[in-house]
C-alpha cells in the first residue's frame, strides 16, 4: 500500500530519479543511519533502530509539514534508495539547507551526489522561490565539504551557526545561472 500525504515533484537527471521518500526506503536508510558512514547526521554516537525509524519519520514528515524535503535518489535502471538530497529546514534550522546523504560507499565517487545535489539546487531556487541556501557540514566530513565546494558553495563564517552542540560549518550556495 502506498500512502501520499501531500503532492511531491519527481526530479530527473541524466542518469538519475530524484523521487519522494516512502516507507520501502527505511531498510538502506537504516543501515546507512547505523553504520559509521551514517555519524554525521545524527546527534547520538549509539544510535538504535528506533531512532533510526523517527529519523525516518522527520524525513518523510518534512514534506507534510513543509510541502518539501529531501528526495530519495534512485537510478533510472532501479527504484532502491542510494541516498537523500534536497531542501532541508527543521523547525530549530537558522537557515534553509541543502543536505544529503550517500548511504553506500559503493556509490560514493561516482558523480552521483553532484548530480542529485545540482537538481536539488535547482528545485530550491527554482519551483521552491529560495534566494539563498545553506549546507551545514562538520569540520571533519571532508567529502561532504568537497562536494558543496564543487557544487560551488563557499564558507560563510557570517552565517547563522548551527544549532545546538554540533560543530558546522557553512557552506553557502549560490544560485544557479538561468534561474531569475
Amino acid at each position: 500500500m502506498s500512502v501520499i500525504l501531500c503532492p511531491t515533484p519527481v526530479l530527473e537527471t541524466e542518469r538519475l530519479i530524484l523521487r519522494a521518500p516512502a516507507a520501502r526506503d527505511f531498510e538502506p536508510w537504516r543501515d546507512f543511519f547505523l553504520s559509521e558512514r551514517g555519524r554525521w547526521i545524527r546527534s547520538v554516537s549509539e544510535p538504535d533502530e528506533a531512532l533510526a525509524w523517527r529519523a525516518w519519520a522527520g524525513v518523510i514528515g518534512h514534506w507534510a509539514l513543509r510541502g518539501w524535503g529531501n528526495f530519495v535518489i534512485t537510478t533510472h535502471d532501479s527504484d532502491r534508495g542510494l541516498g537523500i538530497c534536497g531542501p532541508w529546514a527543521p523547525i530549530n534550522w537558522p537557515e534553509f539547507e541543502i543536505g544529503w546523504s550517500c548511504w553506500s560507499a559503493d556509490h560514493e565517487g561516482t558523480g552521483l551526489m553532484t548530480e542529485a545535489a545540482r537538481a536539488a539546487i535547482g528545485h530550491a531556487f527554482g519551483p521552491l522561490g529560495w534566494t539563498t541556501a545553506v549546507s551545514y557540514i562538520a569540520p571533519e566530513n571532508i567529502r561532504s565539504a568537497r562536494l558543496a565546494e564543487k557544487l560551488g558553495a563557499r564558507l560563510d563564517p557570517d552565517a547563522a551557526p548551527f544549532p545546538g552542540e554540533a560543530e558546522a560549518r557553512v557552506y553557502r550556495h549560490p544560485k544557479p545561472e538561468g534561474i531569475a
